[in-house]
């Protein structure tokens, strides 16, 4: 897919249209669609404009003409000019149609990497930025299934539960679009320099904001109803009761979009977000197909949902390039000759098998797992070394403990 092919003149007046003081997206969309094109907008007399947009911002129009235009048209052309990177208006086919459905949606997008992911159907997957180790492994392995489904995952960038949703979907496809809260030539945070031109590499970021534009405490909120807006739905992996997934989620609700949320224990804070949700209607989500049965999918060939065990057990593929493989060269069967849980579990010894029969869902404290399992201190290390190596729990802070896998197990 390609953008309309627009001159200097043209963007000039797309962002002189978007500068104007007072004239917001809403207003926008109603003179472009009396008018068209900004170059007749501005071409018309200030009586004319009047009738439609009242003679306030009519006069405001007429006198466009905001500090720093030709630098900012200037910075945008160099920066369209770099293959990859897309200037995307109101007025051009390649607008996703589903932000064309939002109440304010941008007048202008800019979009760094594969334009069609706009267009493909889309789940988004938030979360918390201090999201729990079960947490993040969740989100990963969702995103990774959903994407190998056919669904492009859209996320915010941000640290923790994002971030995985981004990476879990990279070597799909499909792959991951993040919506951003600064300029599209900007990555915030810049833990995350890296994973960003990943994405843009393989999948796509998506920005409202001015080039140069830097992250701002109230850009955050518009950029969750851009991560509502491209999706036919959303995903709360792990959130607080005051998290801002929150904001998101309702977003997508009010949109008329699916809104599923993963529960946890009832003892975890970042639990409490998706239960709150849950109870105000959101689709509790234990697997893939829950979400699969309400979100129309591509249903890529070799997915690995068209397996008879496609819930959640499929782990995030191994590739230290996170390249994207293509459908001819992605080879489905990978997933289904991986060795299997018990056979991991068959290769720990007795006491590391004892220790996982005695770890719940919830995080553990030592102390307890000693008097559970019976091993003396030395012993219980030992075990709990082999356990973290094979990826099977995470350390806690506070002398805890948290299983990420939970197939069964005998001692």
């Amino acid at each position: 897919m390609q953008t309309l092919t627009l001159t200097d003149d043209e963007i000039a007046a797309w962002l002189r249209l978007v500068s104007t003081r007072g004239v917001g997206p809403v207003a926008v969309r109603h003179l472009l669609s009396i008018y068209g094109l900004p170059h007749a907008i501005f071409e018309q007399s200030p009586a004319a404009l009047a009738q439609v947009v009242g003679a306030k911002l009519a006069g405001a129009i007429k006198r466009a003409d905001p500090d720093g235009l030709a630098e900012r048209v200037a910075r945008v052309l160099k920066w369209a000019a770099i293959a990859g990177n897309h200037f995307v208006t109101l007025a051009d086919p390649a607008y996703p149609r589903t932000l064309l459905e939002i109440t304010a949606p941008p007048v202008l997008l800019y979009v760094k990497g594969r334009l069609e992911l706009l267009h493909a159907p889309a789940l988004a997957i938030v979360g918390s930025r201090n999201g729990t180790a079960q947490g993040l492994a969740n989100t990963q392995q969702f995103a990774h299934a959903l994407a190998h489904a056919g669904l492009t995952i859209v996320s915010g960038l941000a640290l923790g539960i994002d971030g995985a949703a981004h990476r879990g979907a990279l070597a799909s496809p499909s792959s991951t679009i993040a919506v951003m809260g600064t300029g599209a030539d900007l990555v915030y945070p810049a833990r995350h320099y890296a994973l960003a031109h990943e994405i843009a590499a393989h999948g796509a970021i998506v920005s409202e904001w001015p080039l140069g534009t830097t992250a701002r405490a109230q850009h955050f909120p518009q950029r969750n109803r851009l991560i509502a807006g491209l999706t036919q739905g959303v995903l709360v992996a792990e959130a607080a009761t005051q998290s801002g997934s929150l904001i998101t989620a309702r977003l997508a609700g009010e949109m008329g979009r699916e809104v599923f949320a993963i529960p946890g224990s009832i003892h975890a804070p970042l639990a409490k977000g998706c239960h709150q949700l849950i109870k105000e209607g959101a689709k509790l989500v234990e697997c893939v197909q829950d979400i699969l049965d309400e979100i129309p999918y591509k249903g890529l060939p070799g997915s690995i949902v068209n397996s008879e065990n496609h819930t959640n057990s499929a782990q995030p593929e191994q590739n230290s390039e996170l390249a994207k493989p293509t459908p001819k060269t992605r080879q489905p069967q990978q997933v289904q000759h991986a060795p299997t849980a018990h056979a991991m579990i068959d290769t720990l010894d007795s006491h590391a098998r004892c220790v996982l029969a005695a770890l719940d869902y919830d995080p553990t404290p030592l102390e307890s797992l000693a008097t559970r399992t019976q091993l003396n201190s030395a012993i219980l290390q030992a075990a709990l070394l082999q356990l973290e190596l094979g990826g099977w729990i995470a350390a806690l802070p506070g002398g805890r403990v948290e299983r990420i896998k939970h197939d069964a197990v005998s001692p």
